[in-house]
């Protein structure tokens, strides 16, 4: 790992450089392999990923193809993690900055934005509305009735049981992630795990209200056929889910006490909470289709909301699930959300955001977007999802060829935190123009464009072929600039 030493951190800081965004000395850093396994055992059985997963119910696959959708979707999302939190954890820089070296420092404020802005907005609300509908049931069995607050009324499409139960979420997220983020910390350390128990035993319900695990393993919601581009789909929906926090892991592993932690951790962590996301979806589905002999509209996401309160049955372990659950959506919030959307603005606007102050704005202006207009139906979601991927898949493909191709694993530290409001020249550029391949994909969601073949095609699969031509078309542009550049020197006899 690269130490700056105190004497470049000291200049950066005299640049205008805020604390937050300022590389992490490895003697300062305290996160090992534990932290890096607990990060996301929590986050992973939040509400949000399993209204993702009741899409692949209403998409035809069964039981064991769920699983196998579910299980890919874990190694590659582990892969993501590991991969592109190395520059980090090797200079301790986060990951708005370390877009600089991708896409030069003013070019670097396009996929910052996309990541820290506008998916930490749409993230925020979409998954705290979700957590609102399953503080619904909790608030409905402790106190009968509550679903009928309000008299059917609704504020902005929001009916006024559920408005109640989102406030109390926002509460909650917002309150947590001001406690700081040694708090958060701590809180994660106990919750997480705490989440884990709860989650085996409603699972356990759930397989013996279904009547047992041949049973589980044998659901099939839609009887329809099941393409490999189908099945490639879902995976990639799953993926995108979490293309966030793949795209910034550097806010995490710059944390690191050493490259192996996040290398260790992050594979155990996802790969192992996975595994039991897997068993709650296929579990709870089947119990829901036994208990209701099949009366249900598996293409509104919520249904899964009714696949907790019907499907585990008793109401104490159904609160307390539906409590865990939402301490799972609270850090995914926090910790995927809010704390890049928080970072991406203090790096780019410090004298206007510190990062508790743009976090609170992605809360606000989350909630101003109407959010619960995406969980809707699976049509709505699927929509979503495949917009995220479209921008996120480029943005994690140009980074990975940008430090493992070009930089050859290595960082210009200085030219990353280059004083140019000083007049100081700078060794990256303004702007990297080879990095401009990240519209390619976004460009599927523009009309006309979107209807051609190519594009759609693109977009259905908006992550995985995102980060296919983010990174192929970025390295065939390096090397034909390498190229280009040794032709000169050759030709001018250097």
């Amino acid at each position: 790992m690269v130490d700056p030493g105190p004497e470049r951190l000291a200049e950066y800081a005299a640049r205008g450089y805020a604390d937050d965004v300022l590389p992490i000395r490895p003697k300062d850093r305290s996160w090992k392999t534990p932290q890096f396994i607990t990060v996301w055992m929590g986050p992973i059985h939040n509400i949000l990923s399993y209204f993702t997963v009741m899409t692949f119910f209403a998409l035809g696959l069964n039981a064991w193809q769920v699983v196998g959708a579910i299980m890919t979707a874990a190694v590659i999302v582990s892969v993501g993690y590991v991969l592109n939190g190395q520059a980090a954890a090797k200079y301790g820089v986060p990951f708005a900055m370390q877009l600089r070296e991708a896409f030069g420092h003013k070019g670097a404020l396009v996929p910052t934005w996309v990541r820290g802005i506008i998916a930490g907005f749409v993230f925020f609300g979409i998954t705290s509305v979700s957590s609102a509908q399953a503080f619904d049931v909790v608030f409905e069995t402790i106190w009968p009735g509550f679903m009928n607050i309000g008299g059917g009324a609704d504020i902005l499409g929001l009916p006024i049981p559920t408005a109640i139960s989102y406030l109390v979420t926002w509460v909650i997220t917002v309150g947590l992630f001001l406690g700081g983020q040694a708090f958060l910390g701590k809180f994660s350390n106990w919750a997480n795990p705490a989440v884990f128990v709860l989650v085996v035993i409603a699972v356990v319900l759930a397989v013996i209200n279904a009547g047992g695990m041949g049973q589980v393993f044998s659901t099939r919601v839609v009887d329809s056929p099941v393409t490999p581009l189908i099945f490639i789909t879902c995976v990639s929906m799953l993926v995108s889910n979490w293309a966030g926090p793949i795209v910034n892991t550097g806010d995490y592993t710059r944390n690191a006490t050493s490259m192996k932690a996040p290398s260790i951790g992050f594979p155990i962590g996802v790969i192992g909470s996975y595994i039991l996301f897997a068993l709650v979806t296929v579990s709870f589905v089947a119990a829901l289709q036994v208990v209701t002999g099949g009366d249900f509209d598996i293409n509104r996401p919520g249904v899964f909301v009714q696949a907790i309160s019907t499907g585990v049955g008793n109401p104490f372990v159904v609160v307390l699930l539906v409590l865990a659950m939402n301490v799972g959506a609270v850090a995914f919030v926090v910790f995927g959300n809010m704390l890049p959307a928080g970072l991406q603005l203090t790096a780019q606007l410090p004298k206007l955001f510190t990062l508790k102050r743009g976090a609170v704005l992605a809360a606000v202006i989350g909630t101003l977007i109407v959010p619960w207009k995406f969980v809707e139906n699976t049509d709505m979601l699927f929509l979503f999802y495949s917009f995220i991927g479209s921008m996120f898949g480029p943005i994690v493909g140009i980074m990975l060829a940008s430090y493992f191709v070009e930089r050859k694993k290595r960082l210009d530290i200085d030219g990353i935190y280059a004083d140019y409001k000083g007049g100081q020249e700078g060794s990256l550029p303004a702007y990297n123009w080879r990095a401009l391949g990240v519209l390619i994909t976004m460009s599927g969601r523009i009309p006309g464009i979107a209807d051609l073949a190519f594009f759609a095609e693109v977009n259905n699969l908006a992550f995985f072929s995102g980060l296919i031509i983010g990174f192929v078309g970025y390295t065939v542009l390096t090397l034909a600039s390498r190229n280009s550049s040794a032709s000169v020197k050759n030709s001018s006899g250097e």
